[in-house]
């Protein structure tokens, strides 16, 4: 089966180990997603500079970008990919990384789950969409109002590229292209992380053993809320990037 049932939520699917290969939000799971808030302090506003303001302005990523449309509107679609990149430029704000470095892991955020074929354990999914970065880089880099580089193309590429491969998974050379990132890629996996709140199980939520992001914890409340908000918007009727700005402008983000 290919597509979420009308009739079950994901968190009924998932209880019974039985979720799709493309899943979409519905109404049950957003309601167990708030009942379930953790007991966080209070999401802080957050001061972003006015570039990272001006590249979460152009994270309406276009459909034909992803491997299976289907997957535009799912778990691992256009609001997850809005929410990480504006997670990676807060993180990038707390990390002190200059604009380049910052620009680049925003857009790293953003395309990170784009070749995606299904919302289930896609493995591989990181490096096909490195390939796919790396031979789009111009569209990719222009939608955001940037010029690509070649240093900037191989840094984004390889922080999408790692992003699904663990740390204690490295192989030699992945340890020796993360050095080359610097925070980028760090930054990006742990964005990810903290989008986790969207999945239908806590054992699925966001934990800061997986990644070295020393703010990670101070940010949960802030990603917390982001899916919370957009979520419920996108259940509405808000497309799904009106969704996500309409939760990153109550956030102070755009």
């Amino acid at each position: 089966m290919s597509t979420t049932p009308l009739t079950a939520s994901l968190i009924d699917l998932a209880a019974r180990g039985q979720l799709p290969l493309h899943q979409h939000m519905d109404h049950a799971t957003i309601a167990w997603i708030s009942d379930n808030k953790p007991d966080l302090p209070p999401a802080t506003r957050l001061a972003m500079r006015p570039q990272s303001k001006k590249l979460l302005a152009h994270g309406g990523l276009p459909t034909r970008w992803w491997a299976d449309p289907r997957l535009y509107t799912s778990l691992h679609g256009v609001r997850h990919a809005m929410r990480t990149a504006a997670l990676a430029a807060v993180l990038a704000e707390a990390n002190s990384l200059d604009d380049a470095d910052t620009a680049t892991a925003v857009l790293a955020a953003a395309v990170h789950d784009c070749q995606r074929r299904h919302d289930q354990d896609d493995r591989g999914h990181g490096a096909r969409a490195a390939i796919w970065l790396a031979a789009n880089a111009d569209t990719v880099w222009v939608h955001f109002g940037l010029t690509a580089t070649s240093r900037r193309i191989v840094q984004a590429a390889t922080a999408v590229r790692l992003h699904d491969i663990p740390y204690e998974a490295f192989t030699a050379d992945d340890t020796s292209d993360h050095a080359r990132t610097g925070r980028i890629t760090d930054v990006v996996k742990a964005a990810d992380a903290l989008d986790r709140y969207r999945l239908p199980k806590l054992k699925w939520w966001p934990n800061s053993s997986y990644v070295r992001e020393p703010v990670f914890d101070q940010l949960r409340a802030l990603a917390f809320d982001l899916v919370l908000v957009s979520e419920r918007a996108y259940l509405a009727g808000a497309s799904g990037p009106e969704a996500v700005r309409y939760a990153l402008a109550e956030k102070g983000l755009l």
